[in-house]
């Protein structure tokens, strides 16, 4: 499965893209996140893997997260590992005046169950809106901090 979304946010890109490439502020946008642990690699930086934790209901879910390609402020690539899916993020910014910028992730999901396959054909607008969730958390964040600066 293969999706893209994409939005505006009220920033100019070089701010965008400063808050998107420090980790720590993952912590401020990403809700439910527990953790970020560096595993290998130089810190978010090309190769680079980490484990993030999530909390979702009562229990806890980890994913390895992977920097497949970076070449900011155009442009990164994540892949994320979890279970029985595999999620290729690829981030795009593009400036769209000054003080603006379209923030884009062209998602891809490769399912490894069968169940996780027949969720994904039964209802694929649930994945869509769960990226499309993260990409207003994020703006929310941005917008916030910018104002604050």
């Amino acid at each position: 499965m293969i999706y893209t979304v994409s939005l505006e946010i009220n920033a100019p890109i070089e701010r965008v893209v400063e808050l998107f490439d420090n980790e720590e502020n993952a912590f401020k946008w990403m809700k439910g996140l527990l953790a970020f642990d560096h595993i290998s690699g130089d810190k978010g930086e090309v190769g680079a893997k980490s484990r993030m934790t999530f909390k979702r209901g009562k229990r806890d879910m980890q994913m390895l997260e992977t920097i497949e390609s970076k070449d900011l402020p155009d442009e990164m690539v994540m892949t994320y590992e979890a279970g029985p899916v595999f999620n290729r993020v690829v981030n795009r910014f593009k400036k769209k005046d000054d003080s603006s910028t379209v923030y884009e992730t062209e998602n891809e999901f490769i399912f490894k169950s069968w169940g996780m396959k027949a969720m994904a054909y039964l209802m694929p607008g649930a994945f869509k809106k769960q990226s499309l969730k993260y990409l207003e958390d994020f703006k929310a964040f941005v917008e916030e901090a910018s104002d604050n600066s």
